[in-house]
């Protein structure tokens, strides 16, 4: 069984759409590094949730970047939905960007089952800050075994607007896509075009044969 690591049902609602019902949520508070890219932030984030686990998992990093903020919030989305709000950083755009103020969402998945990967065109990431940081120290092997973890992209993009909508969660209300925003379409039309259902699209391919 597939673990996806979040906190957020919504992410798991999302994710069963391309899963079927071979997928259940681990609520774990893995440690969020710091990085100016999502890809290493997952990544860690799976190997400490399958050292946790022992299981098969799913982590996903995703960030709204807003051009003319030269991408902020990017990493840094969900500490500043949470300490200023959504509606604060729609305030901002506005204040200070021209229109379209153009922005997209991005969203990685990080797999990691303890096994390693062949060759494909989805990036695998290597390197494993765990066993860097526990060398010179008395670890078992297990515990200091690098951890490859495959990574699966995707992006969608838009603008910022007003808030709109009642549905959806996050900055969904004041992200806008061919006229609408995240949180005015049913859930089924957002999965359809979301960045994560869109990397959901290519782990799901990807995973029906692993």
């Amino acid at each position: 069984m597939l673990r996806y690591v979040t906190t957020n049902a919504g992410k798991v609602r999302e994710a069963l759409s391309y899963l079927d019902d071979d997928v259940t949520q681990l609520d774990f508070d893995y440690t969020e590094v710091q990085a100016s890219d999502l890809g290493p932030i997952a990544a860690h984030g799976a190997r400490e949730a399958y050292r946790y686990a022992d299981e098969p998992v799913l982590v996903d990093d995703a960030g709204l970047f807003i051009d003319g903020f030269e991408g902020f919030p990017g990493p840094y989305s969900s500490y500043v939905e949470d300490t200023l709000g959504v509606e604060a950083v729609h305030r901002l755009a506005a204040a200070e960007l021209d229109e379209p103020r153009r922005a997209s969402f991005r969203c990685v998945l990080a797999y990691c089952d303890g096994e390693p990967f062949e060759a494909s065109p989805n990036p695998i990431d290597r390197d494993d800050r765990t066993v860097a940081a526990a060398r010179g120290a008395e670890q078992d092997a297990e515990e200091t075994e690098a951890l490859p973890v495959k990574l699966f992209t995707g992006s969608v993009n838009g603008r910022i607007v007003p808030p709109r909508g009642e549905g959806g969660f996050g900055y969904d209300p004041i992200f806008e896509h061919d006229g609408a925003t995240f949180a005015e379409m049913s859930a089924e039309e957002k999965n359809g075009i979301s960045h994560r259902g869109r990397a959901l699209a290519k782990f799901s391919t990807w995973y029906a044969e692993r």
